[in-house]
């Protein structure tokens, strides 16, 4: 028998494989039509509500989202700009928080108990509480010079999203095993190089499907600056809505975040699914 003829599959594998993919595309195929008449119904039953027509003109109407599309998008990127730079100030200050946290001692308890009350408090306060206390009340100060209200609004959320992120961090650092940490030592690491190449990749590593939810809600809640006073999608929307009478610009808006949202929610599916199987097969995280 030559190497060729004993790499190949057998029959009865080849049966097996068939099998598969068939009962994949009737899975498919069936998930497929199902999917087409629920929508179909939904639909169906919508359009034939007493109210439709009205609701149909108050918040799908085209030409009003056509009108307002420029106004919407300029918004839209206000927000992308802040999000990005309290995307960065959330890593940097929770990461932070989380080592401030895990510090081991009696010496550290004042910092321990300083970074556990940060994050107590701003994970109990909402949101647009810390938006009005930093948007107005720190200019109001005076020892500031003036900032624009984006600015404001980035420091509102950098605030409040790095004491959740810190919670994920110290989650993941706690995680990882303490054997690590001895086996690092034995080498001749310090603590801050154990703690910077051995154990937060692979706490980072564990936390990032839980990192990347908390991006996704900040993505939303990154549309909360409008109460400000910054002209960003939603208070464009809100100009535009007062202006024609109609909520479509606020579909609009809705719309935009969604699809601003979208590819980083599917990215944290595949990753999670991609963290499940390696588990699964007995890899390493």
């Amino acid at each position: 028998m030559s190497r060729h003829e004993a790499r190949r599959p057998s029959s009865i594998e080849l049966e097996r494989r068939a099998f598969r993919k068939n009962q994949s595309a009737k899975s498919v195929a069936i998930s497929f039509v199902s999917t087409l008449v629920f929508a179909l119904a939904l639909w169906f039953f919508v359009v034939n509500t007493p109210g439709w027509a009205l609701v149909q003109r108050s918040f799908f109407d085209l030409d009003v989202m056509a009108g307002a599309w420029p106004r919407v998008i300029e918004g839209l990127w206000l927000n992308v700009r802040v999000l990005f730079f309290a995307a960065i100030g959330v890593l940097i200050l929770a990461l932070l928080l989380a080592t401030l946290r895990t510090l081991r001692g009696a010496v550290f308890f004042p910092v321990r108990a300083l970074a556990a009350g940060y994050t107590d408090l701003f994970r109990g306060m909402p949101l647009i509480i810390v938006l009005y206390i930093v948007g107005f009340g720190v200019p109001g100060l005076g020892a500031l010079p003036r900032m624009p209200l984006e600015f404001w609004g980035t420091i509102a959320l950098i605030l409040t999203y790095s004491a959740y992120v810190a919670e994920v961090f110290r989650a993941g650092i706690e995680s990882v095993h303490p054997s690590q940490r001895l086996a690092a030592r034995s080498l001749g690491l310090g603590y801050g190089k154990t703690l910077r190449l051995v154990v937060l990749p692979q706490a980072i590593r564990k936390v990032t499907p839980a990192l990347m939810n908390d991006f996704i809600a900040m993505q939303k809640d990154v549309g909360l600056i409008s109460v400000l006073g910054a002209v960003d999608a939603v208070r464009a929307a809100q100009i535009e809505t007062a202006q024609a009478f109609n909520f479509t610009p606020y579909v609009l808006a809705g719309l935009l975040f969604v699809l601003l949202a979208l590819p980083m929610i599917r990215l944290t599916d595949w990753y999670s699914a991609r963290l499940r199987s390696r588990e699964q097969a007995g890899s390493l995280v």
